[in-house]
């Protein structure tokens, strides 16, 4: 580290493959993950990562961990133990607005210490919908002190999030490009930053229970502000959806005769079609390309007055009692439901007319709301953004079995199809147990946790079909693919340049604690440009290799890096705050305002954690 570092067109390569992820990460005229494929293609074409190495990403510890995690999860969600937590707060609380955000965001944070964030965050939000609408909480109170206490416990364990998982990978990597006479880096250990989180989970804690909570108070005054919920007056109020359901059979005399459904319903005065029985065929959120004949009976929603005009218009007879679709209407087991998109959603850039969700998944949408701005009319060919809240017309069942594919979620609290209460005790004990295993060294943490995933499997607890279903791929291939990119970082030097560079530029004087919090201002901006994963791969190279030349513990760097690649509150480049910010119609300006602080009480918590710890 001594002498000065030359550089190659190795390290040149390197830094120019960072530089084409922040930007496509930035702009992103293809998907991240699609470009983090280009990347690692482009390292083993160009011979930066030796060939019998390149995949070696997708067998990772960080990965077979992330996968475990995952279906744990999914596990313990269908035994109906988040019903149960519900129930639970509910009582904990006694109703009280300061004790249901306490205790539901106390709870989350712990979970989140043993499970993905966004895989928390997917399990809360259903919860803090039942809670929300059996208190009066609004969401808009309930989601942010709960997404920031998931953030900040995810730093309780290795496993807790996505940086802290890449980290021991990008360690051992280290090792074999340290230089000589430099000690090796121990891994870190399944409970290494527990300490660390435990204050960051209090301090989310005490931050929303006193100073946070005027701004919490301050984003109710929009009337607007969206409560997910199932009662006729919210959806009438929130999105214009009112009225009651009519069917309508279609006269001999009828221009909808020989019309699709498509054609029918994009007329300007159609009210919401929800069903179509055609001959003895009678089914819920019929297909745009299904034909509407003589003698058809349609399923409309609407006020009496829009569809009684509209019925003779058309040379419809209307009745108000249901005699075809009385089933089918029944609210155990059909019936309006909200889901927000995640940003790992396939549903993003494409339309409804695209997905045909009729058509493969039985579920009519009937309103987007984009940015406190909802969408009614030709919602077919309006593109699908992250973070849009969509709401659906849906037998539950179906409902259930297309959101195994986590392309949206349901804020909702409807009947599920698949619960097995029976096995609750199974998937707590399973749960628990490959924590412990996890925690001691008689097994690899991967082979703790993948060991109670296939214990679930085996017991009967999640099949193997809804294991499959329960990972986000999208992560996971995410992840494998950009881990190869913090290897060539070190083996090539590029790293060490960068850190050799930054180091002359800020001279001597500057002491270790002002590196640090430059490395974790650093990854936060980073973070909110390209991601937690890849702030990670990114940084954790570059803060050893600056440890190492200034004297100062690279472990300790590295942690730092890991704990502050998650430090964002402020963007919905956060995967916890894209899925939250839908359902809670929060702005940026909202987020900003509590996000700021928590920020930076984030960052002096982990330097001084972080400095006390090695």
């Amino acid at each position: 580290m001594g002498t000065d570092l030359i550089l190659t067109r190795d390290m040149m390569l390197v830094l120019g493959l960072v530089v084409f992820t922040m930007v496509m990460f930035m702009f992103p005229r293809i998907r991240v993950d699609a470009t983090a494929l280009v990347v690692l293609v482009a390292l083993g074409v160009a011979r930066l990562v030796p060939a019998d190495e390149l995949f070696s990403g997708f067998s990772g510890n960080a990965v077979i961990s992330i996968i475990a995690t995952m279906i744990l999860g999914a596990g313990l969600d269908h035994t109906g133990a988040l019903n149960r937590l519900a129930s639970w707060l509910l009582r904990r609380s006694k109703g009280v607005e300061d004790r249901l955000i306490l205790w539901t965001s106390a709870v989350a944070g712990l979970m989140s210490g043993f499970m993905q964030n966004p895989s928390v965050t997917a399990l809360f939000l259903p919860v803090a919908s039942r809670l929300s609408s059996r208190t009066g909480v609004s969401l808009s109170r309930l989601l942010l002190p709960l997404g920031a206490a998931i953030v900040m416990g995810g730093g309780l364990t290795m496993v807790g999030n996505s940086p802290l998982l890449l980290l021991n990978d990008l360690v051992q990597s280290a090792n074999r490009n340290l230089p000589s006479g430099a000690a090796t880096l121990a891994p870190f250990p399944m409970f290494q930053p527990l300490p660390i989180g435990i204050a960051l989970l209090i301090a989310g804690l005490v931050y929303y229970r006193y100073p946070g909570r005027k701004w919490l108070r301050a984003g109710e005054d929009s009337k607007d502000v969206v409560t997910p919920g199932r009662t006729e007056s919210y959806f009438a109020q929130a999105y214009g959806i009112e009225g009651e359901v009519f069917e309508l059979t279609v006269g001999p005399e009828s221009p909808l005769v020989g019309m699709s459904i498509g054609e029918a319903e994009s007329q300007p005065d159609a009210p919401l079609y929800l069903a179509l029985l055609t001959g003895s065929d009678a089914r819920l959120s019929p297909s745009a390309d299904q034909m509407i004949w003589v003698g058809s009976v349609i399923g409309v929603m609407g006020n009496r007055e829009t569809v009684q005009a509209y019925a003779t218009s058309n040379q419809m007879k209307v009745s108000a009692r249901l005699r075809n679709f009385a089933d089918l209407f029944d609210p155990s087991r059909a019936g309006i439901s909200e889901a927000v998109v995640p940003p790992t959603s396939q549903f993003i850039g494409r339309t409804q007319s695209e997905l045909k969700l009729r058509k493969r998944f039985g579920i009519s949408l009937l309103a987007i709301n984009r940015d406190k701005k909802v969408f009614r009319s030709d919602i077919r060919q309006l593109p699908i953004r992250a973070g849009d809240m969509l709401v659906f017309h849906s037998i539950w069942s179906d409902l259930a079995q297309a959101g195994i594919n986590r392309d949206f979620v349901v804020v909702t609290d409807y009947p599920k199809q698949e619960q097995r209460p029976h096995k609750l005790r199974w998937a707590i004990i399973l749960f628990v147990a490959s924590m412990l295993l996890a925690l001691t060294t008689l097994l690899p943490v991967p082979l703790a946790l993948m060991g109670g995933a296939a214990a679930m499997i085996v017991v009967g607890v999640i099949n193997m079909d809804e294991a499959y279903a329960a990972v986000n791929w999208k992560t996971v291939w995410l992840m494998a693919c950009l881990i190869p990119l913090g290897w060539a970082m070190d083996s090539t030097g590029a790293a060490n340049w960068v850190a050799q560079q930054a180091l002359e530029r800020v001279g001597p004087w500057m002491p270790v604690w002002g590196l640090q919090a430059a490395l974790g201002l650093l990854t936060i901006i980073f973070s909110l440009v390209i991601g937690n994963v890849g702030a990670t791969v990114v940084m954790v190279p570059m803060a050893i290799n600056v440890a190492l030349a200034s004297g100062s513990s690279p472990l300790a760097a590295a942690m730092l890096v890991a704990l502050s690649a998650s430090n964002n509150f402020l963007s919905q480049s956060n995967p916890v705050l894209s899925m939250i910010s839908g359902p809670a119609g929060y702005r940026p300006r909202d987020m900003w305002r509590t996000g700021a602080p928590l920020t930076l009480f984030y960052l002096i918590i982990t330097l001084v954690a972080v400095n006390l710890m090695f």
